[in-house]
């Protein structure tokens, strides 16, 4: 399964990311999507898309966007939702999660900062995409794409581009 993971959209999918994501079978959004539902549309529209709600997210999104969501890829457990803190400091509910379901992935977003690292402790891969959004204070626009596949995490690549840029047209 080829993955495209994004967060912190504050209602911007703009060509950058598409071209970017455009090879995956899958995006996951681990929330904050903003625009209301146009833009959870426009990236389910684009490709199949799991999500999270996030802190400024429509609630109308919870039909089909819970609070959290745990399921199973490749044979690995994966665990999402928008306010995860970071391993050593998660947010208590972040924390009651992990230990409930016992992820091998956590992904989260909220903060705007793209991390990836092993949390010894937890015994999981921590995965925050950062901000594809212009909303916010992060200078760099991030996502990532990665494969899973036989219980294996493989080939991460991350895509990144500084807010502020513009094409022609002013779009990014």
């Amino acid at each position: 399964m080829y993955i495209g993971l994004i967060s912190d959209t504050h209602g911007v999918f703009d060509a950058p990311f598409r071209d970017f994501l455009a090879p995956v079978d899958e995006i996951w959004h681990a929330g904050d999507f903003g625009g209301g539902l146009l833009t959870a549309d426009a990236v389910a529209a684009f490709k199949p898309m799991k999500g999270v709600v996030g802190n400024c997210d429509d609630r109308r999104l919870l039909d089909t966007c819970p609070l959290y969501r745990c399921w199973e890829c490749e044979g690995l457990r994966i665990l999402m939702t928008h306010i995860g803190g970071s391993p050593g400091r998660y947010d208590p509910a972040a924390r009651q999660l992990i230990r409930r379901y016992r992820p091998d992935i956590f992904v989260c977003g909220h903060s705007h900062i793209l991390k990836v690292m092993n949390d010894k402790t937890e015994k999981l891969l921590y995965i925050n995409p950062g901000a594809c959004g212009n909303q916010g204070w992060h200078l760099v626009r991030t996502a990532l794409r990665f494969r899973i596949d036989s219980g294996r995490i493989h080939d991460m690549e991350v895509f990144e581009i500084k807010r502020g840029l513009q094409n022609a047209d002013g779009v990014y």
